[in-house]
């Protein structure tokens, strides 16, 4: 079997996103299951060239302006099964470039008129930016895309309504896991440990989270990630540089090190500060190293069953609440369980193969 794998980014180029991560480790473990995978992605750094192997996988790059190449290559490609990573220009094209070829769609974060919202209210001056972005993302030859998919999947099942809403459906689509490593044991620290993991701009507000650490010298709080902008990242650094229980790794690569996992698996807590998020990834590793989630969000109640969610501007009141009576370990021990049973990578693969051979579209 040839799967070829859409996405806007791609994991370690340049960009350190859910969506990539996503495709770079589902890529790895079709790979390693004897599958043959080529990803196909807009070109977003000129770190590589157009076309590289990586992991196992055959990575190929266009240029976003050039649409006209993007169809060479996926026609080029002669792939059994596309399957997008989110819905994008890239499926739309995909679809018309290999029409014989089974298309396969996973929902990871479908965007409604409040999202957009939302997003560009964060931007910042990037708000040109964010409207070209949902142009590529989001406009009528992308919905017809979707809508023709031979399978479409949500990446969480609390989002399947709203995709139905987003894209008019008159089926229902299925569920379909995104693979986590869980590992078999882990060991906290002893003292109280908190962490972030994320992009340091817009909407993700990591400036919430070095301020809380002010607030609760006791506790150790860590920091990963960073900003693309190196400017933004040398400010933010610069300014909460003095917080002595503050550590700034930088950014982790999980598909390079295992300092990640280390993070996780000493964390208590992981803190997430988004005013919107879908089902972040980061909240199923999280809790596969037995962390609680303390959120502003709580998409399809993982936040409140697996940890706390707080209220605007109170995210102290929220860390204190899972600190007392080591509330964390019981909840991070029960996110543990769910994960595990439901996202861990062997289980998720497997559906991943089931939905590649399947010729239904969905659930009626």
């Amino acid at each position: 079997m040839h799967v070829c794998l859409i996405c806007i980014e791609l994991f370690g180029d340049g960009i350190y996103g859910g969506f990539g991560r996503a495709t770079r480790f589902i890529g790895r473990e079709l790979v390693r299951r004897g599958v043959r995978v080529t990803v196909v992605v807009p070109r977003r750094s000129e770190n590589h060239p157009d076309i590289y192997e990586l992991d196992g996988m055959t990575v190929r790059q266009y240029r976003p302006h050039q649409p006209w190449v993007a169809w060479r290559i996926f026609r080029s490609c002669r792939a059994d099964v596309y399957h997008s990573q989110d819905a994008s220009v890239g499926t739309a094209i995909a679809r018309w470039a290999a029409p014989d070829s089974r298309h396969v769609v996973t929902l990871r974060d479908p965007l409604d008129d409040r999202d957009w919202k939302l997003e560009t209210d964060y931007a910042g001056p990037s708000r040109a930016g964010w409207l070209k972005y949902r142009l590529f993302i989001d406009n009528p030859l992308v919905v017809a895309a979707v809508r023709r998919a031979h399978g479409l999947y949500c990446a969480a099942e609390f989002l399947i309504p709203k995709v139905t809403r987003k894209y008019r459906l008159n089926f229902r689509p299925g569920f379909l896991p995104t693979p986590v490593d869980v590992p078999h044991a882990v060991v906290k620290a002893d003292q109280p440990t908190v962490c972030f993991v994320g992009r340091w701009e817009g909407r993700k507000r990591p400036e919430l989270f070095f301020e809380l650490a002010h607030e609760f010298p006791e506790v150790r709080f860590i920091a990963v990630g960073g900003a693309r902008d190196p400017e933004r990242d040398r400010q933010l650094r610069e300014t909460f540089a003095g917080i002595p229980n503050l550590e700034m790794t930088g950014i982790l690569n999980q598909f390079e090190t295992e300092a990640l996992s280390a993070v996780l698996g000493k964390c208590w807590i992981l803190v997430n500060t988004s005013p919107r998020e879908g089902l972040p990834i980061t909240f199923l590793e999280a809790a596969a190293h037995r962390c609680a989630i303390l959120s502003f969000r709580d998409p399809g109640g993982f936040a409140s069953r697996f940890g706390c969610v707080a209220d605007e501007g109170r995210l102290r009141d929220g860390l204190a609440f899972l600190l007392a009576e080591e509330r964390w370990k019981e909840r991070g021990d029960e996110g543990y369980r769910f994960v595990n049973q439901t996202y861990s990578t062997g289980k998720a693969m497997e559906a991943h193969l089931a939905a590649y051979r399947t010729e239904s579209c969905g659930t009626a």
